[in-house]
């Protein structure tokens, strides 16, 4: 049994989480500059057994896909082209950047950590995926 990786799709940032071989326990892994997130895959799935990557599906409040949907659809694609063997799956992601904020917010961590942005993304990877892992 592989791993499942979550992924917070930004425009700027992207963050990272996966869960252990198991698929039980979810872990932040990284937030990484978007231009940068196919290369992080890469590398990542070279090193590590991942049997599916789960993407964050942004809506509007209607419902309807956010533009960021198409660069997610292109995205997967290219990594469905790199690694055939890896299913790709998506999850409505609704919230999760609320949740992520209010988590930290209930935290101990400092208010400098608080206002990080990259850990925002890497803590709405986490929610995303948790939540994955909670509807399969």
């Amino acid at each position: 049994m592989g791993r499942i990786m979550g992924i917070d799709y930004g425009g700027k940032r992207s963050g990272i989480s996966v869960t252990d071989p198991l698929q039980i326990i979810v872990t932040g892994l990284t937030t990484v500059d978007t231009k940068n997130l196919f290369q992080e895959i890469e590398n990542y799935l070279n090193v590590n057994e991942v049997e599916k990557i789960v993407f964050g599906w942004p809506t509007h409040a209607d419902g309807n896909p956010t533009y960021v949907a198409k660069e997610i659809t292109s995205f997967s694609e290219k990594i469905k082209q790199k690694f055939p063997n890896v299913i790709i799956d998506f999850i409505d992601e609704s919230f999760s950047s609320q949740q992520a904020k209010e988590i930290i917010m209930n935290s101990a961590y400092t208010k400098k950590k608080r206002q990080d942005k990259a850990l925002v993304d890497k803590v709405s990877a986490i929610i995303l995926l948790q939540k994955y892992l909670n509807h399969i």
